[in-house]
Parts: structure tokens; sequence; C-alpha cells
């Protein structure tokens, strides 16, 4: 019999496997300083489009001085517990009441971490007789939910309506033998490539086929939406979207989630999560500042405007360059391009030490074999100058990818001594 960590000496997964030489740079970088564009990276002052901070809080000062009030007046234990032993409060009850009418439902359940409730939220919905239908692009967090999954999921291609019929089709059949219902699972903006799911269409093959939808929005809520309640408020349709999803880790600049949806099914939630069950109560500066977050949000209407301001400047500037950033239609901004996962590293590292720009680099195996795509993440803290300097340089790294700068040996040994 082996040891079961044999197999760790030859098999360190796709990405670990890089890690020797990524550890550091590309995997793991240490980003100093105030939550900002303008960031430290290896003692170099670098143009970074890489923070989830949408609509600047992060180091807004009326958040920095709740924040710091919080800690000071709570501290990091309170309260101790799990929520439903000896971890609710007042705080809690109000952040759950104001998030309801923020998303334009009748209750909602807070989570200590958006990863971990999706996985626990679906868990908890479905048993082995129910069929979970999902997009293939979905996130991670709903990709392990899933896989726990006891029972039958039949998976449809990325926003493809036509095919999610189908798939519904065949989950309607499963489900009529096995007594069972049926859970649809999207995203109301993909992270990756930028493009909001087609929830409208889907709520509308509910008028063929008897099922519930759950949609992740960690990057719709509060970027989306006339009032910045999500995707489902952007495109009309929020009451159609049966569970409500959405995270404090992209426009709160914070930790922890929620998961709103009716009384009933909230109540359900509370009870059955064992995530939440079984986990203490997000500490209350959290909470606290969740709520000052959320107070910023509804009165400055401005801060997600500039957000977008940045973000289609940005993106009209890109595709004047003769970039291809997809199909995005949110603030997400992917950049395609060509090349090898050598001819990508050099890159990024030429854009970083010579160019001090710092964005997320993306490559096979998470896209195709000969695919790199630079994502872009603005927030309404940048400025029209950094727009400008970030499409000069993207332009300049573009010419050099493609002239074959990139490939070469020497470029790749020298760039090495830097990591």
């Amino acid at each position: 019999m082996k040891d079961i960590f044999d197999k760790i000496k030859t098999n360190l997964g796709p990405i670990g496997e890089h890690a020797k030489e990524s550890h550091g740079y590309f995997t793991f970088p240490k980003l100093e300083g105030d939550i900002n564009p303008h960031m430290k990276f290896r003692g170099r002052e670098m143009l970074n489009w890489s923070l989830n901070n949408y609509l600047g809080l992060a180091n807004h000062p009326e958040v920095r001085k709740t924040d710091a009030d919080a800690a000071a007046n709570y501290g990091l234990g309170l309260p101790m517990g799990a929520r439903m032993m000896s971890g609710n409060s007042d705080y809690h009850e109000q952040l759950e009441k104001e998030l309801s009418a923020y998303v334009q439902k009748e209750d909602t359940i807070l989570c200590n971490f958006g990863y971990q409730a999706m996985v626990s939220a679906i868990d908890a919905l479905v048993d082995r007789r129910d069929v979970i239908v999902y997009d293939a692009e979905s996130h991670a967090c709903i990709l392990d939910g899933v896989r726990l999954h006891m029972g039958k999921r039949f998976v449809f291609k990325h926003n493809d309506i036509e095919d999610c019929e189908k798939q519904l089709e065949r989950a309607t059949r499963l489900a009529e033998t096995t007594g069972g219902g049926i859970l649809v699972i999207t995203e109301g903006v993909f992270g990756m490539r930028g493009d909001q799911g087609k929830l409208k269409e889907i709520i509308e093959l509910k008028k063929k086929f008897n099922f519930r939808l759950f949609v992740d929005d960690a990057h719709g809520i509060g970027t989306m939406g006339p009032n910045g309640g999500g995707t489902g408020e952007e495109q009309n349709c929020q009451e159609g979207v049966d569970i409500y999803f959405g995270t404090f880790a992209k426009s709160f600049a914070l930790i922890g989630g929620f998961i709103s949806s009716t009384k009933e099914i909230i109540t359900y939630l509370r009870y059955n999560m064992r995530s939440q069950i079984f986990a203490k109560s997000l500490p209350m500066p959290l909470v606290v500042g969740a709520l000052k977050r959320l107070e910023l949000m509804r009165k400055h209407p401005e801060y997600r405007n500039k957000l977008w301001d940045i973000a289609r400047a940005l993106q009209k500037g890109l595709v004047e360059a003769g970039f291809d950033i997809g199909v995005t239609n949110t603030m997400v901004t992917p950049v395609y391009m060509r090349g090898s996962i050598p001819e990508a590293t050099n890159m990024v590292i030429d854009l970083r030490e010579n160019f001090g720009v710092f964005c997320s680099m993306v490559v096979y195996p998470v896209v195709p074999k000969g695919m790199i795509i630079l994502r872009l993440i603005p927030t309404a803290v940048h400025t029209m100058e950094d727009v400008k300097y970030t499409i000069e340089c993207f332009s300049k790294i573009k010419d050099k990818l493609y002239g074959g700068e990139y490939a070469a040996e020497r470029i790749r040994e020298g760039f090495a001594q830097q990591l």
C-alpha cells in the first residue's frame, strides 16, 4: 500500500507544478501600501489593475474610520460562537434586512465566506433525487458545489439558451423518474469573460419547464443595475431569480457574503447550511463595516458612475487600439492575445518591470493552449491618465509579442534573472 503523500511528489497539480518558478511573482505576489491603483510590488510602484475594489471603498475615509472604530469597540472576537448557538446580534439582523431591500428579496442570510457559502448552499438545496443544470463557465465555487451533489447534473454551453433548454429537457425527463426537482445555476457577471449571464432568457424558460434559478452575482452586486442592486436589476428580471447570491469581496472590498430569497427559503438555509451552522459568526467589525459600505453604495451612485466611466474609456480605448476584449458587457475587461506560456510570462515580466503595470495573467489550463488573457479590473479610483497610460503600454507589448521578442531565449533568460 502506498503512502497517501507519495503522489504529491510527482503530481503537484496543473498550477502547483510551476510553483518553484512562479511563487512570489506570478502566484502569491505581495502588493504593499494603501489599497489604491498605485501600490508597490517588489519595491517598485505599480499601476494596479488587479484589485477587487470596484467602487473604491477599501480606502474610503468613512470606511476606514468605521472599520477602526468597530475594531476598537468590539474587537475581532465578538460575537463568540456560531450564529445559531451564540453568535447572533442586532447588527447581523440589520445588515440582512438592509441587504434584502437592496436586492429586492424578502429575506437574507449572512455567510462567512462567499466561496464556502455557494458550495454549502448547493449542498443544502438539492438531494440525490434532484437534478442540477449549470453554465459551463461557472465559477469554481459553483463547480465544487455541483461536484458534491449526489444526484445527476447537466452542463449547458456558456450562455447558450438553446443548449440550456436541451439540458432542461433531459433534466425534466430524469426528475420525473426520480421524483426530484431541478435547480439551474448561473452567474450574473462572469468574472473571466466579463459578459452577463442570460438571466432574462433563462427565466423565460420557466414557461416551459419547472425549475428554480440560483444566480451567483459576485461581480454584479454594487456594480450592475440603476441602483447597484445587481444583474437581475440590470436586466429587469430580479423577481425571476429565486435565489440570489452576493459577496462582500468585490464591491464591498471586505470579507463574507450573503444569500437572499423568500423568507421560507432563507429560514430553511439558516437551519440547514452546514457551513454556517457549524462555523463562527461573522465578526462584528466586518458586519458594521458592511453596513457602512452598503450605506455609501446607496447614497453615492457617483461611485458606480465613475467606475463605469473608467471601464467604458478603458474598453473603448483598447478596441480603438486594435485589441480583442471579447464579448464583455460589464466592467470586467479581458484582453485576448495569442502566444505560448513562456511568451506570456516574458510579456508580463516586461509589463511589470519596465512599464510598471500590474494585472492578472490567465493561460492554459484555465484557457485553451495558445491563448493569453490579461484581465483588467477597473475601479472608481482609477483615473483617465491611468487608462491612457495602460493602453499605450499594452500597444507596445503587443507589438513586441507579435514581433517575436518575448519568444527569444536570450530575452527569457534575462527576464528570469528578475524573478
